[in-house]
């Protein structure tokens, strides 16, 4: 990642903010028009006593980092932009480079089009501090907060139907949190690790509440406002982009990782069975019919797991050698099943079906675990030392 810091004077890389310093991160993209007002806001918000700073993570293709430079010049408080070539897991990505780039005891994300009010950027950092907190979320449906800023009934239900999706999903972790979609929070620097956050897309208060949660969350209500300028970011893409990082999050167990194993391999029965139909019903004999309407299924196998279950392991080998390595295997818990059946029924008298049963088990764990090993752990250092001897 191609990436480059560009502080704006009052801003030294190696001052350490007093005990009780807040980084406000602010993660945008395109976001010029909002940058004056939000830190006119903050300005008027953020008392003296509150040491602050503020931090753009940007993956602008505008002007925004030009236009954060030359705001900043008015603001009593030091301001930095972080621009990011590469915008590696969307605006959730940014927050995480921000967290790892704050050195205050507190750090506040909040996003750049004005919908989170600043007025609460002092409550949030003393909510936790009364309540002893790692964790503060400002949240839309407590007592006293609004999510009158969403436009629309569609949006409304959009955001609704993913919070009640999310804490079904995750009713341990997201226990004591309303608002796990809300973007705007306070988190202490000592309570989170960024490096074991993985964002894929702008919701990354699930993706920290999930990963790496505090043991004490406390919680404020605030409106959320009107975007002051610009448009918002929250399109069907993003929301594709939500539903895979919930999987991705869902899965993070071994257990839970062979159970959606289980799931994408029972529906790849489908692909496999309108091959077959299809190929037969073109003349073709149903032996080589079946063999090959068999690959449709691995292909569509294949298609989902990289997505659902393995996303974060992809980088680990190309494409075509994770491709070649899976279809082995499917193919191989083919070859292996039918040997095994008639195993257990001429070697130790096994009925017909309950040998089927346990043979479809034992090459299904097989399967599960070669495609861990084998397709999607990394390659072993010393191994490709010794290649290159």
């Amino acid at each position: 990642m191609s990436e480059h810091t560009a502080p704006v004077p009052g801003l030294r890389a190696t001052e350490v903010p007093e005990p009780g310093a807040v980084t406000i991160v602010v993660p945008t993209f395109n976001e010029s028009s909002n940058i004056r007002q939000l830190l006119h806001g903050i300005t008027e918000s953020v008392p003296a006593r509150l040491p602050c700073e503020v931090l753009f993570v940007d993956d602008s293709t505008d002007d925004t980092p030009e236009v954060v430079r030359a705001a900043a010049r008015d603001c009593p408080f030091p301001v930095a932009v972080l621009h990011r070539e590469e915008p590696v897991g969307g605006l959730g990505g940014a927050v995480v480079e921000g967290l790892r780039a704050a050195t205050s005891q507190w750090i506040v994300v909040m996003d750049g089009d004005c919908q989170h009010p600043p007025s609460l950027i002092p409550e949030l950092v003393a909510t936790g501090e009364r309540a002893n907190a790692g964790l503060v979320v400002a949240s839309r449906y407590l007592a006293g907060g609004s999510r009158a800023g969403l436009a629309g009934g569609y949006r409304v239900a959009v955001s609704r139907g993913a919070t009640w999706l999310a804490k079904a999903l995750f009713p341990r972790r997201l226990r004591g949190i309303s608002d796990p979609m809300s973007g705007f929070f306070a988190i202490r620097r000592s309570a989170v690790t960024a490096d074991v956050l993985r964002p894929l897309g702008y919701k990354i208060l699930l993706e920290l509440a999930v990963r790496s949660r505090p043991r004490q969350v406390a919680e404020v209500p605030f409106v959320f406002q009107d975007r002051f300028a610009g448009e918002s970011k929250s399109t069907a893409r993003e929301g594709f982009r939500f539903l895979r990082h919930l999987a991705g999050l869902r899965t993070a167990s071994p257990v839970a990782r062979m159970v959606g194993f289980g799931l994408i391999g029972a529906s790849g029965f489908v692909p496999n069975l309108v091959g077959l139909w299809a190929l037969t019903a073109l003349g073709m004999h149903y032996l080589p019919a079946e063999i090959l309407a068999n690959q449709f299924g691995v292909a569509w196998n294949f298609l989902l797991i990289e997505q659902l279950l393995f996303r974060d392991r992809r980088a680990h080998r190309r494409w075509w050698d994770r491709l070649g390595r899976f279809a082995l295997l499917a193919n191989g818990d083919l070859v292996l099943r039918i040997p095994l059946i008639a195993l257990l029924v001429g070697r130790f008298g096994m009925g017909a079906l309950p040998a089927t049963a346990l043979a479809l088990v034992m090459t299904f764990v097989l399967r599960f675990a070669g495609t861990e090993a084998l397709v999607y752990l990394p390659r072993r250092r010393g191994s490709r030392a010794r290649r290159a001897v």
